[in-house]
């Protein structure tokens, strides 16, 4: 990607609000007011054309009558005037476009012909456009002010598509002590994109994480990549969509399509980049406030709990299990050392219930909370209950409790661990002391046990390696027989097989693969939903039934006859590629053959995947005991299958033209794994996008 030069938009020297108002009602008001703290900052235009003068500032009826460039104009006027004010600011010296104004391509067709083409010209002069539907920027290190309300300061940069949703998490966040480093509202992102702006924080000294609310990612695989480059460079990405709609896969039409839902894709591409995905302004602030303490590249399995009560201690252990960490037994040397530091009631082995110590040896938490991080056993140490409320007792227990915070807050910074603590006492001094000394405290243990979760995933995955050498294979498929070629051209096994057209063919076939067999119809998606499959057939005259069942019932172009394979001590999985529009082609795993949709126990990741990531996948899905040694059966040969997906979803994504490849059932024994049916959908082009 060629970086674009963003100084006009973050750090112009002189700024002109285009259809400043007087009128409390409008954004060209509220805009220029928060535009005024910027004064002694950079030079300030508040233009209108009626030439009244705005806020007090000088009447300045056009960008003309100022005399000089100006490097960012925020534009606030009607849509019927949108595209002229465009003109006259890229004609005014404009670096940088802000578009408050709305009514393009929200609209619909003709909104976005109009928009495209300001876009061309914006580009076409070397500037920049944020928007159109917008409304503004910030940058605190350059005190830029062009949004429509003011916003906390901080070390968080926020791109959002929506206005409400950034206006209500800088709440979440000032209540926590955190603001803004950049924020700019996306809109329609006609021209800037989050991916760009993305781009252009990592070298801004003044963030430290960087969050996005989007809805449309436009070009999925430039966010996803540029998610990665933040990450890899230690400024951890929070992702807040909407989800959980199958709009993109309406089209879909194999079982891979119908599994694949937009929000597993978005997973998949978070996973990939080591984006933490949330759902809430409240999480993600929550999110930020824990990663803007400890960074990326934090593994957080294994961690700790730290009780003063039984029901605070179980429910973390349950939550935190939720949520994909583990609370698991100490060694008996650590519960020997914690039983130690507590009255003999104590629970020991985590989690651990300091039973009554809070009020009578309130320390008693920093020994313990020592214990814990010095142990090497634990990544993590989660502190749930009611610490911080003991001051209610009495100025002893609070001069006492805040000692203890202090020496909580030093122990953390010494070991480097992530430490969290939940308290219903969350508004204490002792909680204000853990927060202000950088242990982040929360109201809900859920949300503590959220954030710890964020911090694991914060972490780039593994750079696919490709390693699959892809032949020169035509990409032209009209039936299974076409599409089990290509696959088996890429390394694909399938069971010996041929191709026939009637009954004497079908015969020869079989006599020369040998019985068993299976006859398979072509021409058709889903064959053995239609009754184009039989499967066990013996001998000539069962052959002879079927294919004539087939024709009398289906008419097909033709027929493949294959080999039976022995099912006896084999998983049956099912492989796919899905081509997403955003994210470009997406991997699926799952459990196969008839359980397919049953049991919908599925994996996904952007493709390619190299072997090792598909054998994650593999051994990440419910069912995946199955695959090991199970009730007297070996082990399934999961390298081979993970193989097998790495060649498929390497090949997708060297080939545009594939929209689905799906294989299923995948046969994985002991002995490794073959192919029982397959198939390809291509995009309808002639020739490669």
């Amino acid at each position: 990607m060629t970086a674009r030069d963003f100084t006009g938009l973050f750090e112009p020297r002189s700024v002109a609000i285009l259809g400043a108002s007087n009128d409390e009602t409008k954004y060209g008001n509220w805009i220029s007011v928060q535009a005024l703290g910027m004064l002694g900052r950079r030079e300030l235009h508040l233009v209108n054309r009626r030439g009244v003068s705005v806020r007090g500032r000088p009447p300045v009826r056009s960008l003309e009558e100022i005399g000089e460039p100006v490097d960012l104009v925020v534009i606030t006027v009607p849509a019927s005037g949108f595209e002229e004010a465009v003109e006259d600011s890229l004609a005014a010296g404009a670096r940088a476009i802000v578009g408050v104004t709305a009514g393009f391509a929200e609209l619909g067709a003709e909104g976005r012909a109009i928009q495209d083409r300001i876009v061309r010209r914006v580009r076409d002069a070397g500037a920049v456009l944020v928007g159109p539907n917008c409304l503004g920027v910030v940058d605190a290190a350059s005190g830029l002010t062009l949004a429509s309300n003011p916003m906390p300061e901080g070390e968080l940069a926020l791109f959002s598509q929506s206005g409400n949703m950034a206006l209500e998490l800088s709440g979440f966040l000032q209540q926590n002590g955190h603001g803004f480093s950049r924020f700019v509202s996306l809109g329609n992102q006609a021209d800037v994109t989050a991916a760009e702006l993305i781009d252009a924080c990592i070298e801004h000294e003044a963030t430290r994480a960087i969050a996005v609310y989007c809805e449309d990612f436009g070009d999925g695989r430039a966010f996803t990549e540029a998610a990665s480059r933040a990450v890899e460079a230690g400024k951890p990405v929070i992702l807040m969509t909407v989800g959980g709609s199958e709009a993109s896969m309406r089209g879909a039409q194999s079982h891979t399509g119908a599994l694949t839902s937009d929000t597993a894709v978005i997973d998949a591409a978070c996973r990939a980049a080591g984006v933490v995905r949330v759902h809430t302004p409240r999480e993600l602030a929550d999110a930020a406030k824990v990663l803007l303490r400890y960074g990326v590249g934090n593994v957080v399995r294994r961690v700790a709990v730290i009780a003063d009560g039984g029901g605070h201690g179980g429910i973390a252990s349950d939550t935190c299990e939720r949520f994909g960490l583990s609370v698991p037994e100490f060694s008996a040397a650590l519960s020997e050392r914690v039983a130690a530091l507590l009255p003999p009631s104590a629970g020991t082995a985590n989690p651990i219930d300091i039973a009554g110590a809070g009020e009578q040896d309130n320390p008693s938490f920093a020994r313990v909370l020592h214990e814990c991080l010095a142990s090497g056993e634990v990544d993590a140490v989660l502190l749930t209950g009611y610490f911080g409320g003991y001051a209610s007792y009495g100025e002893g227990l609070a001069a006492e409790e805040l000692q203890t915070a202090a020496r909580m807050a030093e122990l953390t910074a010494e070991y480097g661990r992530p430490v969290l603590v939940h308290t219903m006492a969350h508004t204490s001094p002792a909680a204000a002391l853990l927060e202000e000394r950088g242990v982040p405290v929360c109201s809900a243990i859920e949300d503590a046990v959220r954030a710890l979760a964020a911090l694991d995933r914060a972490r780039r995955a593994p750079t696919p390696t490709g390693g699959v050498t892809l032949p020169e294979v035509p990409l032209v498929s009209d039936d299974y027989w076409r599409e089990r070629e290509m696959l088996a051209d890429i390394g694909i096994p399938f069971a010996p097989a041929m191709r026939v057209s009637d009954g004497a063919e079908a015969r020869a076939a079989a006599d020369r693969i040998g019985y068993p067999v299976v006859l398979k119809a072509l021409g058709l998606l889903h064959k053995s939903d239609a009754g184009g499959v039989a499967l066990g057939i013996t001998d000539a005259e069962e052959l002879d039934a079927a294919l004539s069942r087939m024709e009398r019932e289906l008419a097909p172009p033709g027929f493949v006859v294959e080999r039976m394979v022995d099912a006896s001590g084999s998983v049956e999985l099912i492989l796919g590629v899905q081509r997403d529009p955003r994210f470009g082609s997406v991997v699926m795993v799952g459990a196969g053959g008839v359980l397919t949709e049953v049991l919908g126990d599925v994996a996904f990741e952007l493709a390619p995947v190299d072997p090792e990531q598909g054998e994650t996948l593999l051994r990440s899905l419910r069912t995946a005991k199955m695959l090991g040694d199970f009730r007297g059966r070996a082990g399934v040969d999961v390298a081979s299958a993970a193989e097998l997906l790495a060649k498929i979803s390497a090949f997708a994504a060297a080939n545009l033209r594939i929209r689905e490849i799906e294989i299923n059932p995948l046969l994985v024994s002991a002995a490794g794994a073959i192919a029982l049916d397959a198939r390809v959908i291509l995009d309808p082009e002639t020739s490669e996008k």
